[in-house]
């Protein structure tokens, strides 16, 4: 699980800024600043100032509106954050030995309670095509998230739903938790996604940086089989520079 992370000096204004940053990347429509502050729960003055900030530096674009959506330089950022590392070429040939098993191929990175899906390639998909096809989920939802939650500490949890709902847990946290010992306890995720369909996850990394699955009908006699395989690959990922 992660360690606790040591007490530092924190830049309030550049954890607000990527707050903001994180935001506006979620919303698929332009946000005004009212409704972003809203969703922050941030003084409307301050979330306006970093917009303009971020719409001077062409993060982020003022729509005639006047609302706020990404700007060139995210998708610019985004692409040389991809890219840049050599870490998304890399990752394909692994991920593609798992092809074999005519099921849905998933990489994934936590973002605080969502995940960020990489690859994402449905059977028969060309790999190209299925290079960041995704948006954000729900981390709660699925078995790459569910197998990133597993790898923080209670605390971090804790905090991460502190006052908000969980997708997928109406009970909330201790329902959660549940869920996240269980899957402490084999080693990888298998969560029911849909009817007769299940996602199997595994961690890539101590401490994990991101997850690969595994996803459609996947009988529970399949999974030792299956478990090894995804570790077989983790273990690959992992010693790839990244």
């Amino acid at each position: 699980m992660e360690n606790t992370k040591k007490k530092v000096q924190l830049n309030q204004s550049l954890i607000d800024g990527i707050a903001t940053l994180q935001e506006l990347a979620l919303s698929k429509d332009p946000v005004g600043c009212r409704e972003l502050a809203r969703r922050l729960d941030m003084e409307p003055t301050r979330v306006n100032r970093l917009l303009q900030t971020l719409d001077h530096i062409g993060i982020a674009r003022k729509t005639p509106k006047r609302k706020y959506t990404s700007g060139s330089g995210m998708h610019v950022l985004s692409a040389q954050s991809l890219f840049a590392s050599g870490l998304i070429n890399k990752i394909v040939e692994p991920l593609e030995s798992l092809r074999k098993f005519n099921l849905i191929v998933a990489l994934g990175m936590l973002w605080r309670d969502h995940v960020s899906y990489l690859y994402h390639a449905e059977p028969n998909m060309d790999s190209v095509n299925a290079l960041g096809r995704l948006g954000l989920y729900p981390a709660s939802k699925g078995g790459v998230g569910m197998a990133l939650l597993a790898q923080q500490t209670d605390e971090h949890i804790a905090a991460l739903y502190d006052q908000k709902g969980i997708d997928g847990y109406e009970t909330g946290l201790d329902q959660l938790m549940v869920s996240i010992n269980a899957i402490r306890q084999q080693g990888y995720s298998y969560i029911e996604t849909q009817k007769d369909t299940h996602t199997l996850a595994v961690a890539v990394g101590k401490p994990a940086f991101c997850a690969i699955a595994l996803s459609g009908w996947i009988p529970e006699s399949s999974i030792p089989e299956l478990v090894k395989s995804l570790n077989d690959v983790a273990l690959i990922i992992n010693e790839i520079p990244h």
